[in-house]
């Protein structure tokens, strides 16, 4: 009898570990895997050796100090950005294409999409800025599109496409804004190299 009630409270221990563990593929809510109330110090208690602080790298060859979730699996790798690099006030998290794929997802879009995967869950056409600069490749107006609005929880996201040769011409430069249906873009098939989930300034 004694023997039994060991077994049976081992495995409630267990099923309530596997409840509160925190995911580590599957959908990006507001609220997981990062919240908007996150710090580095909560996302470390939570993580244990998967959250390590490291300097990631920003726009035109600038570096922050942000958290990274995962780091030494790049298909569940998650960069977290806080508010003026002081890990205390969480404000974006991002997947990038390391690994050229990931096992997360948001709004239902993952790394490696295809412009026609995002027109379809947007709904209608988006515009995506010219190719070859730093800001290349990011999606400008999702034109009111379901991708456009915030997701449950008041985050937003974005969207950057890319592909590992060079763009033609006219579709690269800072100035360029080109339709996702654009048959030139179609033709070019660039994929989303990168997803952002944002978070409401608080």
């Amino acid at each position: 009898m004694r023997h039994l009630l060991i077994t049976a409270g081992l495995l409630m221990a267990s099923s309530a570990q596997a409840q509160t563990a925190p995911p580590s593929e599957g959908p990006i809510t507001c609220t997981l895997p990062v919240a908007a109330t996150d710090t580095a110090k909560s996302l470390q208690q939570r993580y244990g050796a998967e959250a390590v602080v490291q300097d990631l790298p920003g726009a035109e060859g600038e570096t922050y100090q942000g958290l990274v979730l995962f780091p030494r699996a790049m298909d569940r790798r998650i960069e977290v950005a806080f508010i003026e690099d002081k890990t205390a006030t969480v404000s974006a998290l991002t997947l990038r294409d390391s690994a050229k794929s990931s096992r997360w997802t948001v709004a239902g879009i993952s790394i490696g999409a295809s412009l026609a995967a995002v027109q379809k869950a947007n709904g209608k056409p988006f515009v995506v800025s010219g190719f070859g600069w730093d800001y290349g490749g990011f999606v400008t107006d999702l034109k009111n599109g379901a991708l456009g609005r915030r997701l449950p929880g008041g985050c937003s996201i974005t969207l950057r496409f890319g592909k590992d040769k060079d763009a033609p011409r006219a579709l690269s430069g800072d100035g360029v804004k080109v339709s996702s249906d654009n048959p030139a873009l179609l033709k070019f098939a660039p994929v989303v190299t990168e997803i952002g989930v944002n978070f409401a300034a608080k």
